[in-house]
């Protein structure tokens, strides 16, 4: 299978040279995704929500590249305050309860002070 880029559109994949997925042989990568909602371009101030809007993105990435949430193997979830990673766990719980990929949360900066989390996955594709 051929190498497909898969893009949001956001004039910065080209400015920096990425994108929101590759899908490569039977794997998908996903960029990492934050809370903003694409389609009205607005974030939430909550972290929870931000989860939610992350995962809604991600599945809409991976339906793209012919995957799903359901074959996510590998997580990483990104925050600026660590504190806040146990406020997401209920959205955590709901899109990867029953999945549980390997994963692994580390506190960092992020580009913009309105994110409170990023979320970047590997899932296969076959």
């Amino acid at each position: 299978m051929a190498r497909k880029l898969i893009s949001s559109g956001s004039s910065f994949e080209k400015e920096m040279g990425y994108s929101r997925a590759v899908v490569e042989g039977d794997w998908v990568f996903v960029s990492g995704t934050t809370g903003f909602n694409y389609e009205t371009m607005t974030i939430e101030d909550d972290v929870a929500e931000q989860t939610e809007q992350c995962f809604k993105n991600i599945k809409g990435v991976l339906e793209q590249a012919g995957s799903s949430i359901d074959k996510i193997v590998r997580v990483t979830y990104i925050l600026p305050k660590a504190s806040d990673f146990e406020l997401c766990w209920p959205v955590l719980k709901k899109y990867l309860g029953e999945v549980r990929p390997a994963a692994t949360m580390f506190s960092a900066g992020l580009f913009d002070e309105k994110m409170k989390i990023e979320i970047q996955v590997t899932a296969l594709n076959n």
